[in-house]
């Protein structure tokens, strides 16, 4: 081979590398990647259940971005595919995202408590109905990881500047709403919570990344 031709294969392979370099670097940008900072607009997620129906959470990175990114990471990761709503209480809320299906699991990474009693006094979004949080230990203002809850009425107001509210059902709530009549038993508190057949969700994407 001559040296052109050693020359043009190098050209070549360079121009090949760089390519590969600049689309990988665009697929880390997108939504969702774990940087605040790269996320634009309004991104908004779907959540669709194994049995049937689908509910449209829009989020809010302008109230809690680094819970926002947290969950977009998570979301386009696959993570939540399959996992369940291990915890349903009626007049409250619907929590789910734990890997183990029983409360006591997460992602394996735990993130800033984003609201006004851990010193984030930017996050004045209220637990009204249809919002969703992250749930976390009572025990640590910065444990939140995977699990969040969608409220069910206006009471759970009770719970803001303790929880990092970060988005609501839009579109769906009914589907929220039927976890309700799913059979549970009673858990510690004296409630129904536990629901006796797993209510899963079989796939958890991001439909638009920007508004």
């Amino acid at each position: 081979m001559t040296k052109k031709n050693i020359f043009k294969l190098l050209s070549a392979l360079l121009t090949i590398v760089m390519l590969v370099t600049v689309f990988a670097g665009c697929a880390g940008n997108k939504a969702g990647s774990g940087d605040p900072s790269e996320i634009s607009g309004t991104p908004h997620v779907q959540v669709t259940m194994e049995k049937g129906g689908s509910f449209v959470i829009e989020l809010y990175p302008e109230y809690a971005p680094e819970t926002v990114a947290n969950f977009l990471k998570l979301v386009n990761e696959g993570f939540y595919n399959g996992l369940t709503f291990h915890r349903v209480i009626d007049g409250f809320m619907a929590q789910g995202g734990d890997p183990n299906g029983d409360g006591s699991g997460g992602s394996g990474k735990e993130i800033y408590g984003e609201f006004s009693n851990n010193g984030f006094t930017r996050n004045t979004l209220s637990h009204t109905r249809g919002v969703v949080s992250m749930a976390r230990s009572p025990y640590s203002m910065d444990s939140a990881s995977s699990q969040f809850f969608i409220c069910y009425t206006d009471d759970c107001a009770s719970l803001d500047g303790d929880y990092a509210a970060f988005g609501k059902v839009i579109e769906g709530m009914e589907v929220v709403d039927s976890f309700l009549k799913v059979e549970r038993v009673i858990g510690g508190d004296g409630s129904e919570s536990s629901p006796v057949e797993p209510i899963v969700m079989k796939e958890v994407k991001v439909i638009t990344e920007g508004a």
